[in-house]
Order: C-alpha cells, then structure tokens, then sequence
C-alpha cells in the first residue's frame, strides 16, 4: 500500500489529460519511494511537454525534484505569451524560427501551416524513436495526438494537438507558441514543404517550367511561383479566395492577403 501522499492542482488546459474527478481541483496523490515531481507528472497522465512551471509549496522547482510526504503541488501550462519571472521555467524558451515535425496522422495539419509559411516535416512512418530523433536533431517542436509519445525524457519542445478539426489544430498551434505575427503565407508548397520563389513570364528561369503551365493561364497570368524543391508551379487562380479567406481567418484579420500563389 501506498505510505505517503502530496497533492495536486493542474491549471488551465493541463485538465484535459485529466479524468473527470481530477479536474480543475486538488486531489490527493498517493506514492511509495522518491519518485522525481516530472515521473509523478506523466504518472496522472499530463506530458511533460505540456508543463512550464511547478510550483511546490509556494516555491518553483524543476523536474528533478523528489517530492515529499504532504507537499502541495502546483502545475502550470506553457507560457509562451507571458513573462514569469524569478521562477524556475521549465520548459526551453521559443525557437525564434519555429520549425515543425508531424505525426503521420496530422498531414492535414502540415499543409496548412506550410499555407502559412512554416518549415513543417510530415512524418514518413518513423517509429517514436525516429520520430524523437528528428524533432531533436533539426531542433523542431514535436505536434501530435499521442500523449505517450511527448512523455519521452528526449523531446524537449512539443505539443500535444487537442483536436481532429484542422482548423482548431491550427489555431491551436498559432495560439500557443504566439505565432500569427511570424506567420509568412503563401512562401512555401504545402505539398513537400520546399521554399517558394517568384518568376514572371519574361524571366529567363520560366523557360524551364513554361511546360508545366497550361496554355490557358499563360494567356492571363504574369506571375508565378514555383517550389525549389520539387518543382510544382502556383499561380493566383480561381481558388486563390478560398484560400485567402482561410489565410486571413487563421489570422484573425478581415481581408485576404493582396498576393499569393495558386496551382
């Protein structure tokens, strides 16, 4: 049987990896040995990933603490738009070139924030630890629906996405690492993720794609844009509305944005 106990309080949306029971109040933990406050964490059931502060007894601690018999432990979400000073931060301060790495199950979510000009890897069906090595060796933020997955001791930077709607997962990503101002669309393929450029059709580079153009938009359009990786061509079409106004409501704006590529 257990022979001590402390007790917890999570705040904000580290209640959703909570049951029902233990949301939004204090509820005791009980535990035998000197488990460190971070196993205790990911044993209720919240990654760590999802954790910037910790508060135990009034005072910040890291990961590595030992909580003891009677401690009152408080656990706070990331706090990526507010300054918490004179406290123990725990999670690593924001990327100021955020790159990403999906999951194989949110490539909906990838070609949306490629839309919107972020670096975004789609997972090509690594296991965790391949996944995990990807996420650390391009120094990118982990998205995924597997909480398990952000419990690994190696991801450092990660999310776990709440919901199965696109748009709420982008706006989701967008609101917690405080992105719209960063936000750069239109600049990359939302099909492989390679860097945009811009041609017109007197540039002597359009020679090399004229081909991939049909005849019909060559008669209207001047401008083009043409992925340096794998060579698809966009141009501003029909569905370039469609596009813009889910571009602006991503952004909370009220107009689509004036220029933009579409294929």
């Amino acid at each position: 049987m257990p022979q001590h106990t402390a007790t917890f309080r999570f705040y904000q949306e580290l209640n959703d990896f909570l049951d029902e029971h233990r949301k939004k109040i204090r509820f005791d933990y009980p535990y035998n040995g000197t488990p460190a406050v971070k196993d205790a964490i990911e044993a209720i059931g919240v990654p760590h990933t999802e954790v910037d502060l910790v508060l135990v007894n009034g005072a910040s601690v890291d990961f590595s603490y030992v909580i003891n018999d009677g401690d009152r432990i408080s656990v706070y979400p990331v706090f990526e738009t507010l300054a918490i000073d004179k406290v123990t931060r725990l999670r690593p301060r924001p990327l100021r070139c955020p790159r990403f790495v999906c999951d194989v199950h949110l490539g909906k979510l990838a070609k949306r924030l490629r839309l919107l000009g972020f670096d975004t890897v789609l997972s090509k069906g690594e296991d965790d630890r391949g996944l995990v090595g990807l996420a650390q060796q391009q120094e990118r933020i982990l998205l995924t629906r597997d909480r398990r997955l952000l419990m690994n001791k190696d991801v450092t930077r990660g999310l776990c996405v709440r919901h199965t709607d696109v748009d709420k997962q982008v706006h989701q990503v967008l609101d917690r690492f405080d992105l719209r101002a960063a936000c750069s669309p239109f600049t990359r393929c939302t099909v492989c993720n390679g860097q945009l450029k811009q041609l017109t059709k007197d540039a002597p580079a359009f020679a090399e794609i004229r081909e991939r153009v049909p005849a019909r938009v060559l008669n209207w359009r001047n401008e083009f844009s043409v992925c340096s990786d794998c060579g698809k061509v966009y141009w501003r079409g029909s569905h370039y509305t469609k596009l813009a106004r889910r571009v602006a409501h991503y952004l909370h704006v009220d107009e689509g944005l004036d220029k933009a590529p579409n294929d």
